[in-house]
């Protein structure tokens, strides 16, 4: 028990590390939590700071998931490595470091996906992909891949607890885009390059 405690613990500790704030911070010279959306995250970090911050970002938070889940599912199980991708996902959405207010678990969330059940990460990218190269809308490709998650899951016939993991993930991740949904129903939300600073 006190090993799965401490994992979990772990989990949440290294999903708090605040990757698209050090990227803004020592890349942009900025804090990126007074530029943009104030998101603690990599699609803000691309649109203030540019591309290549952007991707840095994405690469630190999308492997701190990744990393998690990689080394507990092989360690100790997919059980217990699903609950410590989840308190990785909610270190990055409410960091120890960073006062709680962090991104909204996209990138973070992939790389647990990725780790654990590669085809159903490889589909949603597509989804993710196919989406943005039709609306160039971030937060709608973000929200598309989350509402596929669950079902992609399902017809995969993936384990019971990556399954349940998918639906909780899924809901939270579209719950973080709320003021994204309020802002795309007003035809207000912002497209890939439309405030992009170029590096």
């Amino acid at each position: 028990m006190s090993t799965y405690l401490l994992a979990i613990i772990i989990s949440y500790l290294i999903g708090s590390i605040p990757f698209s704030f050090l990227t803004g911070k020592y890349i942009g010279g900025i804090d990126i939590r007074n530029y943009g959306s104030g998101n603690t995250g990599a699609t803000n970090v691309f649109r203030v700071v540019g591309k290549k911050a952007g991707a840095i970002a994405f690469l630190g938070d999308f492997l701190k998931g990744f990393i998690v889940a990689i080394i507990v599912k092989n360690a100790i199980g997919i059980d217990i490595a699903v609950i410590c991708s989840v308190m990785a996902i909610v270190g990055h959405c409410y960091p120890i470091f960073l006062g709680f207010k962090g991104g909204k678990g996209v990138a973070t969330g992939s790389g647990t996906v990725f780790a654990l059940y590669p085809l159903v990460g490889i589909i949603l990218l597509s989804v993710f992909i196919i989406i943005a190269a039709i609306f160039r809308i971030v937060s709608l490709s973000s929200i598309s891949a989350a509402i596929a998650f669950p079902l992609v899951s399902f017809l995969l016939n993936t384990h019971s607890y990556f399954l349940i993991y998918s639906i909780l993930i899924g809901l939270f991740v579209v719950y973080r885009h709320k003021s994204n949904i309020a802002r795309l129903i007003a035809g207000k939300e912002s497209k890939i390059n439309s405030r992009t600073k170029t590096d």
